[in-house]
């Protein structure tokens, strides 16, 4: 079934955003690339801006949905690993080049509150998922564990562009690793 015209200007902009950025990437290079006209895309969004978001949007409710199914499937005390793991297989297949949500921060810090404020509430969603992988996994007598995990995973974002993926993946597993068994030993 082809995808709706909604859909592959979503989809076309969230990869030209990605790759040139927000601010480089203009309406023309987008419709141009989805093979829509303009009318097309402002029929489905009202601004470059409603785009900016809703593709945001749209990507972290992915991520988000990858990284709850492999909670969900976690065996008990691996949740915070599988939570770790999920992340790890999205940067490798979606992020090699940094975090989208980042770049989004970076360019609409003084630009707009709004799409800001959007990039910086995915973070913290993160953040809450790793608390409750963190008190899932009997971890949370350490409250600065989850934060750590958050710190190393976010590095791990940055890491990947100049490091290469799996760099990144392998050392950031063995610093979450470090973590969770010094963690694990504290609660003992």
């Amino acid at each position: 079934m082809p995808a709706s015209k909604r859909d592959q200007l979503l989809a076309t902009a969230e990869r030209l955003f990605y790759e040139q950025g927000f601010h480089a990437t203009g309406i023309d290079r987008i419709v141009a690339a989805a093979g829509v006209v303009r009318m097309t895309l402002y029929n489905h969004f009202a601004s470059k801006e409603a785009l900016v978001a809703t593709v945001l949007s749209t990507r972290h409710e992915r991520f988000i949905a990858s990284l709850d199914a492999a909670a969900a499937s976690a065996s008990p005390g691996q949740v915070t690993r599988a939570l770790v793991d999920a992340h790890g297989h999205w940067l490798k297949r979606y992020s090699q080049h940094g975090c989208i949500m980042v770049k989004a921060m970076g360019e609409f810090a003084e630009h707009s509150a709004e799409i800001h404020a959007l990039a910086a509430a995915a973070k913290a969603d993160l953040m809450k998922r790793l608390e409750a992988a963190v008190a899932r996994d009997g971890l949370d007598q350490r409250p600065d564990l989850a934060r750590h995990l958050f710190m190393v995973l976010e590095g791990s974002n940055t890491a990947a562009a100049l490091l290469g993926p799996q760099t990144a993946l392998d050392d950031t597993r063995t610093m979450v690793d470090t973590l969770i068994a010094t963690a694990r030993s504290k609660a003992q």
